[in-house]
């Protein structure tokens, strides 16, 4: 029993360095240092020795989320690194995977990681669906403005906007080009209809899905936020509740200025991007719906233009809006009527 006890009160701060197909550990109990690699096929050799008293400390990464589903029942506690934030990681000058594993260790020890609260399994699901499609659009404007630039080439001006319909695509294809320059163009049409093909069915898929979120009907009672971009902004966001401010959801979204403090003089740059760019991307397109809807939000916007310009101002607009969407998860509203504030009776 004595032997049972000193052991669960030997606790030990695990870094663990993850890949693929192994992960190298580093296993710190006060100033004693230890070093062992395991492939992913030796994981449960890995289980066998751990203790209820154990804290692991693991970078996200693809496979993050499997590898602590395997290990959360066996310790104490399962700690999700941001691998952009702890920098201590990526610049240091002797990078190695046991390096890596210790440091990770050390910091884990002192209480200085930079967590990431791992979101349930639909959220994810549905936050990859939205990912995919992201990435899938942003592949489709690449190849509008191929189109654009092939037609250009021969003296036609065009507006890449006119390939986001069937009627445009099929007039990129009516001019008279050169041989090879037809063959591409047909390639790169066809790839745009099997791309919007793909697009139409995530975005039937994420809007169906994503009814079943919690904050569904809040936060698409604010009107400029529908259903896909609500949905992706719930996605990003996850349980609201494990942000303990407005200020720590603005920071997760990368829209707060960075500030250098030096001596008596505090400066405040522009917004530091270190968050979810498609949250962001997506609060901005429905802010800049918002405004016309919200008189509250439209005066907002137009003074800080006058002062600021209208890049700015949408900025700051796109972070109150950002507010709202945190009331409104936090205590459960939901609108009947956005512009005026108005709540649905319950």
């Amino acid at each position: 029993m004595r032997l049972t006890e000193s052991r669960e009160a030997a606790m030990r701060e695990i870094g663990v360095d993850l890949h693929k197909t192994n992960f190298q550990c580093c296993y710190l109990r006060g100033d004693q240092t230890e070093f062992r690699k395991f492939s992913l096929s030796e994981l449960e050799v890995f289980k066998k020795d751990l203790r209820s008293s154990d804290r692991i400390a693991v970078e996200s990464t693809g496979n993050s989320r499997w590898f602590i589903k395997q290990v959360e029942d066996f310790v104490k506690e399962v700690v999700l690194v941001n691998p952009t934030q702890f920098k201590v990681i990526v610049q240091s000058s002797k990078k190695t995977d046991k390096k890596d594993a210790e440091l990770l260790a050390f910091y884990l020890s002192k209480g200085m990681l930079p967590e990431v609260v791992m979101k349930d399994e639909y959220s994810s699901q549905i936050k990859s669906l939205c990912s995919t499609r992201d990435k899938l659009v942003k592949l489709r404007t690449t190849l509008k403005n191929k189109i654009h630039n092939i037609l250009l080439s021969h003296g036609i001006i065009s507006k890449r906007e006119d390939f986001s319909s069937e009627k445009g695509l099929k007039k990129a294809q009516s001019y008279a080009l050169s041989e090879v320059a037809e063959v591409e163009l047909d390639v790169i049409v066809a790839q745009i209809r099997h791309l919007n093909e793909g697009i139409k069915k995530l975005d039937q898929e994420i809007e169906s899905k994503g009814k079943a979120l919690k904050g569904y009907k809040n936060i698409t009672s604010i009107k400029g936020i529908g259903p896909k971009s609500g949905t992706i902004l719930l996605s990003v966001i996850g349980d609201i509740d494990r942000f303990e401010s407005q200020k720590a959801l603005d920071s997760y979204f990368g829209i707060v200025p960075r500030v250098r403090n030096s001596n008596n003089t505090i400066h405040h740059g522009r917004i530091t991007k270190q968050g979810s760019k498609l949250g962001r991307t997506t609060l901005v397109q429905c802010t800049l719906i918002a405004i016309r809807y919200s008189p509250y939000l439209r005066r907002f916007y137009l003074r800080l233009k006058s002062k600021k310009g209208s890049g700015k101002a949408i900025i700051a607009t796109s972070r109150k809006l950002l507010g709202i969407i945190y009331q409104t998860l936090k205590n459960d509203w939901i609108f009947e009527d956005f512009p005026n504030f108005v709540l649905q009776s319950q």
